[in-house]
């Protein structure tokens, strides 16, 4: 009976043993698993590639490393700055919070322009030629009934001597009479004219036009000695007791835009008054080349203080503001290159390292912009001497405002000396590529895969001793890349793998010591669903083999390799 005890507590222990190893086993399995999630793959010519998973890199199609930390412990797209170089430059940090829209309110900028609906044209009514203008000057006065201009009409005048003729018969024809005043109704001619001409008996060489409005001439049509024609205006006239303050919105803003809102309106050129007015007209069409529309408030301006070309700023509550919360961050802490929007962001811990960061932008307010992605609240920015940051980025080589997209020459120089061997090689090799691209040219896919499965057995033949991993890592994916335009009869295939493959040979022909002939680079921005393509050529004279014929001579030299 002992004995079975014995036998009975040994299994209980090796099940309690067994449980344990298993149990730890599995949680090492599962952390390895989870950390193996977190991880990042990188191209090791494009460090600004970062995936979450292996595969090739979108730019030159190697394959992707893992994004292993740098020797400091740091990403490949962070860096670090001193505690002391902080300090000189005076660079600050925020922490990112989050806000009620921004501030409830949102920026607009315009400037005065004229009231459209206050405009009036001066019109000709008859046909004939300036003798006189009375106005010369833009920004002049008119007021109504103010001579404007003294006109020449040959048929004003024969009308005339038509009316002082059928004026002498007027009690014995009097509706030939009438029938002949009337006619210089059409061409309105006051009846006080007429009876001057009838009673004095001499004709008008030239008559006046009048104003029949008051206002501010904003443009003359005509010249003196010019001839003009029936409904032909002479000058524009407006009135500028009332103007438009003209401002754009763009399209995030104009959800918070209504027609009747109220909006505080700042003058630059007045600075001690302020103005305000409701939005009277939103422009219902979208301008495709600003992104913005047009929002219109009318001002009444009866001192006349507003000009138009001035410039105004507006303010108006964000109708919105109370419903979304929303990230807000400082206006020095964005910088712009064309159309993206940059901020630097601080790791996490009390270290200054840094990365870059692309963020989407919404309204703004102030001195601040509203974040619509790329940052998250508690995330702590830059806020001052975001440029210095910057600089710090690009001594040490990583992403950064000037070279978010890298060079062909810092893409190509990879800063390894090639053995000789390697070179002599891989120069028989480029003798041959020259032929591949040919064929490319002449659209002709049995060719290019007869040379491409010749290409193929050369670089199998290459010597790769001394060579580094990047230099192997290229040579694997030029034979990959043969290997599939040889067995590939179909055009676009071969091209989209000679993308590739020239992608490599541009990156090893960038390192040799001695080319023997001045290699061209060339670059057609169509190619690739237009995100550009490069290619080696011998010839500076562009012969495009992604497209052939169809579009033989697209392209450019972007680089010269001696």
């Amino acid at each position: 009976m002992k004995k079975y005890t014995i036998y009975l507590l040994l299994i209980i222990a090796g099940l309690l043993l067994g449980y344990v190893i298993f149990n730890n086993s599995s949680e090492e399995v599962h952390d390895h698993q989870e950390a193996e999630t977190n991880e990042m793959w990188t191209c090791s010519m494009h460090p600004q590639v970062m995936q979450p998973e292996p595969g090739d890199c979108p730019i030159c199609g190697m394959d992707l490393i893992p994004a292993d930390a740098t020797s400091d412990g740091l990403r490949t797209d962070q860096f670090s700055m001193t505690e002391n170089a902080m300090k000189l430059a005076n660079i600050q940090t925020t922490i990112v919070g989050e806000g009620n829209g921004t501030d409830g309110r949102i920026d607009l900028s315009g400037k005065i322009e004229v009231n459209d609906d206050q405009n009036a044209a001066m019109p000709a009514h008859f046909d004939g030629r300036v003798e006189k203008l009375y106005v010369n000057t833009v920004g002049d006065k008119v007021s109504t009934g103010q001579t404007i201009a003294n006109i020449y009409s040959p048929e004003i005048v024969a009308a005339q001597q038509e009316l002082i003729t059928a004026a002498k018969l007027k009690n014995s024809q009097p509706q030939l009479y009438h029938a002949v005043r009337n006619k210089f109704k059409n061409w309105k001619i006051s009846d006080t004219m007429l009876d001057e001409i009838e009673s004095s008996g001499n004709v008008r060489n030239s008559i006046p036009i009048y104003s029949h409005v008051n206002g501010t001439v904003t443009e003359i049509m005509i010249e003196e000695g010019s001839h003009i024609n029936d409904g032909m205006p002479i000058l524009k006239v407006s009135n500028l007791n009332s103007v438009w303050a003209v401002f754009d919105a763009y399209e995030s803003q104009i959800s918070n835009l209504k027609e009747g809102q109220n909006l505080e309106i700042s003058v630059g050129a007045l600075p001690n008054e302020d103005f305000t007015g409701k939005i009277s007209f939103i422009d219902p069409i979208l301008n495709q080349e600003s992104r913005t529309v047009e929002v219109r408030v009318v001002l009444n301006n009866r001192n006349n203080d507003l000009k138009p070309g001035m410039f105004v700023q507006a303010e108006v509550e964000n109708l919105t503001a109370s419903e979304t919360e929303s990230l807000e961050i400082s206006k020095s802490a964005v910088m712009w290159t064309g159309e993206r929007s940059l901020v630097y962001v601080k790791a996490a811990g009390s270290q200054p390292v840094f990365e870059m960061r692309e963020v989407k932008l919404g309204n703004t307010s102030g001195e601040t912009y509203q974040v619509l992605d790329g940052l998250s609240s508690g995330e702590e920015i830059v806020t001052n001497g975001t440029f210095t940051v910057d600089a710090a980025a690009q001594l040490q080589g990583k992403r950064s405002m000037m070279n978010q997209t890298y060079s062909k020459s810092s893409e190509m120089k990879m800063d390894k000396k090639l053995s000789e061997s390697f070179q002599e090689d891989f120069k028989e090799l480029l003798s041959d590529y020259f032929k591949l691209k040919d064929a490319l040219i002449a659209s002709n896919p049995e060719k290019t895969s007869e040379i491409a499965s010749e290409l193929y057995n050369s670089s199998k033949k290459i010597n790769l001793n001394n060579s580094t991993k990047i230099i192997q890592s290229h040579l694997n994916k030029i034979t990959e890349m043969l290997e599939k335009i040889s067995e590939n009869r179909n055009l676009e295939s071969q091209r989209e793998n000679f993308r590739i493959l020239s992608q490599q040979m541009i990156a090893i022909a960038g390192n040799m010591d001695n080319l023997d002939k001045t290699i061209y680079v060339q670059h057609c921005p169509m190619a690739n669903n237009n995100r550009g393509a490069d290619w080696l050529s011998l010839s500076s004279e562009v012969k495009n083999p992604y497209y052939g014929n169809a579009m033989l001579t697209c392209g450019e030299v972007t680089s010269e390799l001696k």
